[in-house]
């Protein structure tokens, strides 16, 4: 196996707890990985301003990956890269996940548009990102601007079923899958965890071979693909864990820092 020389992580359920807390073990297994001379950076379903938090604590200096990698922001959260929802294929996602009743936000770069305060995971979200939004009764204003569409619901079940019906609706149009048990992301077509895997891996001048993953959702499989070592985390799902090249401790058991453990001890740091 080639040394690694970066590791690319998901936030939620990965890097933090679930309560949204940075570990101050988290924070000493990144500090390792600088001291290897390892790179390290990040990429999650968040928009760039939920990101914020994470990186003068963790020292980032490379870029990272916002909207499931879908654009690459630096770390004063300037858009590097971006792309798109196709105004079509943004509609067609709002009427599909009104017609399944669950809530509707929509992201663009700068701002997250709500129909309402009272949903379920308003405050959680808001928790996380540490960000108000913006309320509207029409999206039709901020379509052409979308960077990403979420269903939110407290029924996973229901969710499940939009995710198929919503790709069914949008084909190639746009990428929808969850992020959460609670999470439904539309975001564009094409872009995903695993082209910004790409992309970092050409911005360094390394193979992607060079590259170790954690994650623990299905958003995270495409970076898996793409990288030489991918690793899951103890509380992902079943068919998460079975496409890793090796399964950590839960988010809550510092299985992020049990992850780093385990890519230093693959890829010593000398000969």
């Amino acid at each position: 196996m080639n040394r690694i020389a970066l590791v690319v992580s998901d936030v939620d359920g990965t890097l933090v707890t679930h309560d949204k807390r940075l570990t101050d073990g988290a924070k000493r297994a990144v500090q390792r990985l600088h001291d290897a001379g390892i790179g390290f950076t990040i990429t999650s379903s968040r928009p760039p301003v939920g990101m914020r938090f994470l990186i003068e604590p963790l020292g980032i200096t490379l870029p990272v990956g916002p909207f499931n990698g879908s654009s690459i922001v630096d770390i004063k959260l300037r858009p590097i890269e971006q792309h798109l929802i196709p105004a079509a294929a943004a509609q067609r996602s709002i009427e599909v996940l009104d017609e399944f009743g669950v809530d509707v936000w929509l992201f663009t770069n700068e701002q997250w548009i709500i129909r309402r305060d009272d949903g379920k995971y308003v405050p959680h979200e808001r928790n996380t990102i540490k960000f108000d939004p913006t309320f509207a009764d029409d999206f039709s204003p901020f379509m052409a601007s979308a960077c990403k569409i979420v269903g939110a619901s407290a029924d996973p079940a229901l969710l499940e079923r939009c995710e198929t019906a919503m790709q069914q609706a949008l084909g190639t149009q746009a990428s929808a899958i969850r992020s959460q048990s609670y999470y439904l992301d539309i975001t564009p077509p094409g872009q995903d965890k695993g082209t910004f895997v790409e992309a970092m891996a050409k911005r360094l001048g390394i193979s992607t071979d060079a590259i170790a993953t954690i994650g623990d959702m299905q958003n995270d499989l495409a970076m898996f693909k793409k990288s030489g070592l991918s690793i899951a985390m103890g509380n992902a799902t079943d068919d998460v864990k079975k496409q890793a090249s090796h399964v950590t401790s839960s988010n809550e058991e510092e299985g992020f820092a049990g992850a780093v453990e385990f890519i230093l001890k693959q890829t010593p740091t000398s000969s």
